[in-house]
Formats: structure tokens, C-alpha cells, sequence
């Protein structure tokens, strides 16, 4: 049974056009949404068919239209021919032995907000982002067990529940996992965990900037990895011939962690600084140390916030910028980056921009990247497109 929001006339064309975020403020009669999961008919406020979608909470959303045909049901034939045609256009990565790492179905992008699905050597993990979009999870399910070959399917539930992830063993079906699974990337191994809550162990959207950090960059240069997580990033610039890492991340886990991600590439652990510290006193100490570096790395999350201070991406960039100006060396590459959806390219090269005139110094973009393209995203919701990633050369 189907529920019918009407839109509202001013938003008409958006939603006919292909937007998908159903948005509470677009709806005239947003009080009919009652239960996560209902089927929505969606409509103009003149009647004018839009499309078909689910209520589902999600960030600044409330659901997701999924269809824009009047023939079409959400049902398991949506499902299949969706992930089916997705793990079509992934054809090169599974066919790919040095990359076993990668996305298969990514939400909008794949004609599906709301959803994600990773594989790793074998087994699917599929991210569920709210409440209403977990629903139909028999079906995302039955769709991978008919249609690939799985060893074994995770799932992670990232909707919150009283503010927190919903810990949970996170295994479907198939066989369980023995972790760490080693995955590959590009040829360099990485360590994954499929049940250790909602991140597994590394970042596939950086895909691209850590080969272009080991092809092109590392050769000869000190290594600052800020927010360092498990270490991929310095991992694939020692791989390129850096001559030191040195890892910085406030989590206690950062450093079993980054030192089991060095250990599985043969890399001497020892060789390297890892350190468990708030990135911004290790700034701090840096710059009474003097210590400078030739590639500082700085790909904070969105939101942090540690016992003294709070961090946000939006409003907060351009001084964690100034901070890394500090103690690159001249010459030196700075690689920032940030995966807000809310902050646009434009938006992000302000605060390049601001940082370096406020230093005094000058700079250089070399190169740029977005997420690859097992990250598919849609020409309608351009916040899909979320990851902003410069190469920026300091010239004294």
C-alpha cells in the first residue's frame, strides 16, 4: 500500500527533473509520514505523477524516490535489475586481481539513496543509512545471494538509535569471515574487519589519491599522516619510497592498527612515528619543536571532537590549514581533503585560498580528485559527490 505526499509546486520541476532526496520543508502534507519503510506515491500538488519512493530518516532527508516510471513497484524486481546493472558497471574491478576492494552499489548514485554496498575479496557489506531504507533488506539480500558469487554477506545499521551505531555482530549469511581479511589495493595489502563496528579498517574513496600519493609523490619526502586512522595513507607512501611516516590520530586503536597495516606489506613498523595524540597539540609541538615536513596529509572527518576542543569541517578548515602551512617545508605538498557533503569545491578552495594569505605564502594546486568511479553518483543530487581532494604545492 502506497502513501501519497504531495510536493510542493515551487519544487515541481526539481523533483520531475530527477531529484531524489525527498526533503520534510518540500512536502505540503508531511504529516502523513507515520512509519519508516511506508511506500510513498509522490505527486505534485496538482496531482502530476512524480515518482515512487520509501519514508526513511536520513540526514537532512526523509526519504528517497526510487523510481520515476508509473509501471515500476518497489519491489525484488527493482532490487535486482538496480544491484544487478551496478555490479555491471563494477565489471573491471572484479575483474581487476590487484584491486579487491571497491563499491558495488553506491545509494543515489546506483538509483538507490539510502544504501551502500562494499565487497571485499568475497564478502558484501551493505551499510544501511536509515531505518526505512532497512526495511527492505530481504530484498537487497535475496538480490546478492541470487545474483553473485558471495562467500559471505555483513551488514552495518548506520541509522542511530538514541544517537549511537547499533553495535551488532553485523553477519547475514554465507560463511563468517576470519579477520583481518586481507584485501588488495592497487597491490599494496590492507587489513579489513567486517565486525568491528561501522568503519572496517580503511576508506575506499581514496582510492585513487593514495595510488597517486605512492606513484607520484612519496619518493624522498617526510610523511605527516594527520588523522591518521590505520595508516593507508603513509602505508602507500612508504610503498612509493618515502623516507619516513609519521601518524598521528587521537584513537587508542590508531596504533595496533597502523602497525598491523605496515607489518602485512613487509614494512618495518619501527621505522616509522606512530603516535596516539590530538592532531591539534601535535601541531603545536611540532612548531615549538621546529619540525617540519615535506608532504603533511590532512583529511580530518566532518565533525571531531576531543576533550578540549571541537572540530568542524565547515567552519574550522582554514585554520587547520594555517596549522599545516606551519610546518610543511617550502616546497612541500600539502594534500587536504574533506569528505563534507555541505562544503562545495568552490567553498573548499576559499579556505585554501584564506589560509595561504593569511600565512604570507604562496601556493600551487597540482592535481585534484573526486571519488572514483565505483563511487557513482547523479547528475541530480550533487551533494552525492561529496569528496574534495587538492595537491597543493607551498611556494615560499
Amino acid at each position: 500500500m502506497e502513501t501519497t505526499v504531495k510536493v510542493k509546486m515551487k519544487l515541481a520541476d526539481k523533483y520531475q527533473s530527477g531529484f531524489p532526496l525527498i526533503m520534510k520543508d518540500a512536502l505540503v502534507n508531511a504529516e502523513v509520514l507515520t512509519k519508516e519503510g511506508q511506500h510513498l506515491n509522490v505527486v505534485d500538488e496538482q496531482g502530476t505523477y512524480i515518482g515512487k519512493g520509501y519514508y526513511g530518516l536520513q540526514n537532512k532527508g526523509v526519504g528517497w524516490v526510487l523510481t520515476n516510471k508509473h509501471d515500476e513497484n518497489i519491489d525484488q524486481s527493482l532490487f535486482d535489475r538496480k544491484i544487478v546493472k551496478a555490479l555491471g558497471l563494477r565489471r573491471k574491478y572484479f575483474d581487476d586481481p590487484n584491486t579487491t576492494a571497491f563499491r558495488v552499489f553506491n545509494g543515489e548514485g546506483d538509483g538507490i539513496g539510502g544504501v551502500t554496498i562494499d565487497y571485499f575479496a568475497g564478502f558484501y557489506v551493505i551499510h544501511w543509512y536509515s531505518e526505512g531504507i532497512y526495511q527492505f533488506k530481504d530484498e537487497v539480500v535475496q538480490t546478492l545471494k541470487t545474483q553473485t558469487d558471495y562467500r559471505g554477506i555483513y551488514e552495518k545499521k548506520r541509522f542511530a538509535t538514541n544517537g549511537k551505531y547499533l553495535d551488532d555482530d553485523d553477519f547475514i549469511t554465507g560463511e563468517r569471515g576470519e579477520f583481518p581479511l586481507i584485501v588488495k589495493e592497487n597491490g599494496v595489502n590492507v587489513a579489513v574487519y567486517l565486525n568491528e563496528g561501522a568503519m572496517v579498517g580503511v576508506f575506499m574513496d581514496q582510492r585513487e589519491v593514495r595510488q597517486a600519493i605512492r606513484d607520484r609523490y612519496a619518493e624522498g619526502r617526510t610523511v605527516l599522516n594527520t588523522f591518521s586512522y590505520t595508516g593507508a595513507f603513509s602505508v602507500f607512501a612508504a610503498m612509493g619510497g618515502a623516507t619516513k611516516t609519521t601518524n598521528v590520530d587521537l584513537a587508542n586503536r590508531s596504533l595496533p592498527k597502523t602497525i598491523e597495516q605496515f607489518s602485512i606489506n613487509g614494512l618495518d613498523y619501527e621505522a616509522q612515528d606512530i603516535i596516539v595524540d590530538d592532531v591539534f597539540k601535535f601541531f603545536k609541538f611540532a612548531g615549538r619543536k621546529q619540525h617540519k615536513y615535506e608532504m603533511v596529509i590532512l583529511d580530518p572527518p566532518s565533525f571531531a571532537r576531543s576533550k578540549k576542543m571541537t572540530f568542524s569541517a565547515a567552519k574550522d578548515y582554514t585554520n587547520l590549514l594555517k596549522e599545516a602551512i606551519a610546518i610543511t617545508e617550502s616546497n612541500g605538498l600539502i594534500i587536504a581533503s574533506t569528505n563534507h557533503a555541505g562544503v562545495s569545491r568552490k567553498k573548499f578552495r576559499t579556505f585554501i585560498d584564506k589560509a595561504f594569505k593569511e600565512t604570507g605564502l604562496g601556493y600551487n594546486i597540482v592535481e585534484e580528485f573526486s571519488l572514483p568511479d565505483d563511487y557513482r553518483v547523479t547528475s541530480t543530487y550533487p551533494d552525492g559527490d561529496y569528496l574534495k581532494v587538492l595537491f597543493i604545492k607551498v611556494v615560499s
